[in-house]
């Protein structure tokens, strides 16, 4: 699964551990669905029907953005976790207009909604969260994500390892991987915010992550982790540049901004906004 689908199971199972009747639609094929069933948590395929009936409906990718827009009768709330620009079709205009409100995941994704044309006052910031585990990570390896996106930078890791001398690890699973590693190297090209830069700073690893997007937001550059040009040589240099103690600022900004407890809030939060103006 992707980040944001990861964020949709997190705010479901903290919406129903909080009391509240929630209940996750997604594709009968997705991930999303069959994680959400293996975990015993209130789910169904998103279909048209299924839509009615609640106090909200909240979309969290754009197939769902047009299916609440056409279909919901109740006030739509639009997650937005992609840093590129908003669409200038019809369709997109249309649907944007919808929305009652958009929770974007960084100032930098509200920067790109408003310059969209999408009112301040139907904006609301809405940061990631994960959870902290017990214990921070120990071991020695240095991990990078794998995969084909060709807007993530895997290439550009193994080029900059390669440069430094130092091994570096393709990690399909970080969450499983994390625990063994001090330093996790996540480059891209685009981000609206970076759940995976957040999970590596929430097991205590020094994060060396491209400056872009909405991920100064999350890291100060030698304060809780370390910013790179994606340039091969100047991440080369950030990884002789591994310091524990980055890493422990960065678990400490974790449990102070990025919980799974303060998404969840924030979000209700936002839900209320939207309830009492309706």
């Amino acid at each position: 699964m992707r980040g944001g689908q990861w964020q949709a199971l997190r705010l479901h199972r903290g919406l129903v551990e909080r009391g509240y009747e929630s209940l996750l639609l997604a594709r009968q094929e997705s991930p999303l669905l069959a994680e959400a069933k293996r975990v015993n948590l209130p789910c169904d395929e998103l279909r048209p029907g299924r839509l009615r009936g609640f106090d909200v409906v909240h979309a969290h990718d754009a197939r769902s953005h047009t299916m609440g827009a056409l279909f919901a009768r109740a006030p739509l709330v639009v997650s937005r976790r992609v840093a590129f620009p908003v669409g200038d079709t019809v369709l997109s205009r249309w649907k944007y207009r919808r929305a009652r409100l958009f929770l974007a995941v960084s100032r930098h994704v509200a920067v790109q909604l408003r310059s969209a044309g999408v009112d301040e006052s139907r904006i609301a910031v809405v940061y990631d969260g994960v959870a902290v585990p017990a214990e921070p990570a120990r071991g020695s390896a240095i991990l990078a994500p794998r995969t084909l996106d060709a807007q993530k930078g895997m290439a550009l890791a193994e080029e900059a390892a390669r440069l430094a001398g130092v091994e570096i690890e393709m990690s399909a699973n970080l969450e499983a991987d994390l625990p063994r590693a001090r330093a996790l190297v996540y480059l891209t090209r685009s981000e609206g915010l970076g759940s995976g830069v957040l999970l590596g700073m929430a097991y205590g690893v020094t994060v060396i992550a491209s400056r872009v997007g909405g991920i100064p937001e999350l890291i100060e550059d030698g304060v809780n982790g370390i910013l790179v040009e994606n340039e091969a040589r100047a991440v080369a240099a950030a990884l002789s540049g591994i310091d524990p103690k980055l890493g422990q600022t960065a678990r400490a900004t974790v449990m102070e901004r990025f919980t799974e407890q303060r998404m969840v809030e924030a979000t209700l939060t936002a839900y209320e906004r939207v309830l009492a103006n309706d």
